[in-house]
């Protein structure tokens, strides 16, 4: 009985919110400031450089050796140099935007929308079909289509699949992939949140008060860390995309 005086919000309530105007809402404006927080930061970083890098040059240059060397190193090969920023700026951009999460007022990681996770996956396709076609033109739609190696009579049935999930399916999971593991853990925390506040107005059922709240600490802390795991993922995954392009042989 008294658990049946929890009201739940509709779950369109943790999606949707009223526009600011002219059709910006809340993930606007956390793309926003996602967008100028490293950017200032790097800037800054590189304007105050100095042989013994300490504060904002210290995480700067801390950020792009942890991707030159776990990220693009790995997932390139011989080549890589050329495609750190970007995956740096993948890294970065996904990272801070996901924070937002457990930031309050905001409350919602930027990616639990699909519309970021897609433009990102989209970036991350066009440059991958012009890393191949730059540096090995027609070839590297055959490499890819026909791999070597194949017996010819299952060509008929290997480059159909070969080309709807390199060229289709690619930029669609490596959306979704982050789209939703930020999505369902906003719905793990919100539904934490709720179950705290609808316990401290329900008497003796408040008992379990302090379990929930518990339960919200440690998803809000693991959150945290799913937010670095998912951009790390989104950027190795783009650079091993990046590396098959580069060497289609292989």
């Amino acid at each position: 009985m008294l658990l049946a005086a929890v009201e739940f919000p509709p779950i369109k309530n943790i999606v949707e919110w009223p526009d600011f105007g002219a059709g910006f809402n809340k993930i606007g404006l956390i793309c926003a400031i996602a967008f100028a927080v490293p950017t200032i930061l790097f800037l800054v970083a590189g304007r105050r450089a100095e042989m013994v890098p300490r504060g904002v040059q210290g995480f700067a240059e801390t950020t792009v050796e942890f991707i030159e060397e776990q990220v693009a190193k790995p997932g390139i090969g011989v080549g890589y140099e050329p495609y750190v920023p970007l995956l740096v700026s993948f890294f970065v951009f996904i990272a801070i935007g996901n924070l937002f999460e457990v930031i309050p007022f905001f409350q919602m990681p930027m990616n639990a929308r699909m519309g970021p996770p897609l433009v990102f996956a989209l970036v991350a396709w066009a440059m991958f079909i012009g890393v191949g076609v730059r540096h090995n033109g027609a070839q590297y739609f055959k490499d890819v289509l026909f791999p070597p190696g194949v017996p010819k009579a299952l060509y008929f049935l290997v480059t159909p699949i070969e080309f709807l999930s390199t060229f289709l399916v690619r930029p669609f999971s490596h959306a979704v992939r982050l789209f939703a593991n930020m999505l369902a853990g906003h719905i793990l925390l919100v539904t934490f949140s709720v179950l705290c506040i609808s316990l401290w107005s329900l008497g003796l059922v408040a008992v379990i008060l302090p379990f929930t709240f518990m339960g919200l600490v440690v998803f809000t802390a693991f959150e945290i860390g799913v937010s670095f795991i998912q951009a790390f993922v989104f950027a190795i995954l783009a650079a091993v995309y990046i590396g098959g392009a580069l060497h289609p042989a292989h």
